[in-house]
């Protein structure tokens, strides 16, 4: 009996905490496409400055495989799971994880970014307004942040960085 293999696709691997280059190295030696994307950031040693490569997306990697290659993916020591939705493995898009290669393979400063949408309840982390909570209404260069009182159902708005406010956990 002849079975078509199935298309492979990119999946996001959560891992243990600091074990995301062992599962991408375990991956790779395993024939499996595998992604970490890295950044690199100079830290100081008691002696000397050293250039340091991280995690961009802390506890994730990705990697590109038809399902029925999952066990290979499962038995990485340091692997918890595939992403997916109601427990079924959900692919990521390739075009986004082109979008990330391109960015860190850039030359250009890369930061990690909390992820923020319209309508999320963010804080306000530095500046005058530091601590407050409320609404994110726009997103881009500058937020547009929204304090609202319930009760009497109104608000006011201020635009601030969009680098000062992180979503709230």
């Amino acid at each position: 009996m002849h079975t078509v293999e199935e298309t492979p696709a990119w999946y996001a691997i959560r891992t243990r905490s600091r074990h995301e280059k062992l599962v991408n190295q375990q991956l790779a030696s395993r024939d499996i496409e595998a992604f970490l994307p890295l950044v690199t950031r100079r830290r100081r040693w008691a002696d000397r400055w050293k250039e340091v490569s991280f995690p961009l997306f802390p506890g994730y990697c990705f990697a590109r495989f038809p399902c029925e290659r999952r066990p290979l993916v499962f038995s990485a020591v340091g692997f918890v799971q595939i992403l997916g939705i109601n427990g079924d493995p959900t692919p990521v898009p390739d075009c986004e994880v082109e979008a990330v290669r391109k960015l860190v393979t850039s030359t250009l400063p890369l930061d990690p970014h909390p992820y923020l949408k319209e309508g999320m309840e963010v804080e306000v982390v530095r500046g005058p307004l530091e601590g407050v909570r409320g609404v994110l209404v726009r997103k881009g260069r500058h937020a547009r942040f929204v304090v609202a009182i319930h009760l009497i159902q109104q608000a006011a708005s201020v635009e601030l960085d969009a680098a000062d406010v992180e979503p709230v956990r």
